[in-house]
């Protein structure tokens, strides 16, 4: 039976191809339903940027949310990525994701914030009138801190009062105004749960008390992840780190030190490739394929990591 629990993992899944950057159906079921069975892997997320959402067609975003539904769909949540640039298209997608049974949304910001910031009001009403036409959950998709599009803790907090937001996916990437709000929101939104999206340094960020997380990372190594995950729960800190070790190893060879981009997107479906899981590493264009020097590193993370 599905658990409803939003405190968990929820990797946001890559989408194997063809060569003809058409989904292959076959193996995206086959690795879905190898994620679901972790146990700390309580929902999967389709169409986030690992999922390559910004060059997924409308019909493409909610076949794969269909595929993964009627998979894993009475197992673990399914979650459907939001990217729109007006609230109506927005809605409109918050829908087909529903129609194609998706248990929530989660909800990225209008790009164009980012480019040229927003006002709160504006934010609040986006996310009102995408909640009034819908019946599943949101999950709020918190941009760095030191971008146009970073919600304040104010404005969290406002949106926290919306019935069907579940959940707030922490991606501020500045540790003091991370742990500052995380601390805020636990006092005044004890209800909302707070995923870490930090694949980079998942460990650290794991520590000032989170529910879970929501990264592309943990569907590239599940079993790392989801038993260091463990190990930080039951305060384990000498078995969390000796995981560590090989997190980041893997960390360090898909994103380096710095935050997730198209390319090291790349990296994690090469990574998926060379664990035998998908048949091909192709990625839609305009991102291309890595270079041998990027796939000689990846080979040699996944032996220190012993996944080879």
């Amino acid at each position: 039976m599905k658990n409803q629990n939003w405190n968990t993992i929820l990797p946001a899944i890559c989408v194997p191809l063809h060569e003809d950057e058409s989904i292959h159906e076959e193996e995206l079921r086959k690795y879905v339903s190898w994620l679901a069975s972790f146990d700390e892997i309580g929902g999967l997320v389709t169409n986030g940027h690992t999922g390559e959402i910004t060059s997924m067609s409308l019909e493409e975003r909610a076949r794969v949310t269909r595929i993964v539904a009627e998979e894993v769909g009475d197992q673990v949540l399914v979650i459907s990525g939001i990217c729109s640039e007006g609230t109506q298209t927005a809605i409109a997608e918050a829908k087909a994701a529903e129609a194609a049974g998706a248990d929530g949304i989660l909800l990225m910001p209008p790009h164009i914030w980012l480019r040229f910031g927003m006002t709160q009001e504006a934010v609040i009403n986006h996310y009102k009138k995408i909640a009034a036409a819908i019946h599943i959950g949101i999950i709020i998709h918190l941009y760095p801190f030191g971008t146009k599009a970073f919600y304040p803790v104010e404005t969290l907090l406002e949106l926290a009062r919306i019935p069907n937001v579940k959940a707030v996916k922490m991606g501020t990437r500045q540790e003091a105004v991370y742990e500052k709000d995380i601390r805020v929101l636990r006092e005044k939104a004890p209800h909302l749960t707070i995923l870490t999206c930090h694949d980079e340094y998942l460990l650290t960020s794991m520590l000032p008390g989170v529910d879970g997380a929501l990264i592309g990372f943990a569907g590239c190594i599940p079993e790392l992840i989801t038993d260091m995950w463990k190990a930080v729960k039951a305060g384990d800190y000498a078995t969390a780190l000796s995981l560590e070790q090989k997190v980041s190893a893997m960390s360090e060879a898909i994103y380096g030190v710095g935050q997730p981009s198209g390319e090291a997107h790349a990296r994690m479906k090469y990574a998926i490739y060379r664990r035998g899981i998908f048949s091909s590493p192709k990625m839609k264009e305009p991102v291309l394929p890595i270079h041998e020097k990027e796939k000689q590193q990846i080979e040699d993370a996944l032996k220190k990591a012993d996944l080879l």
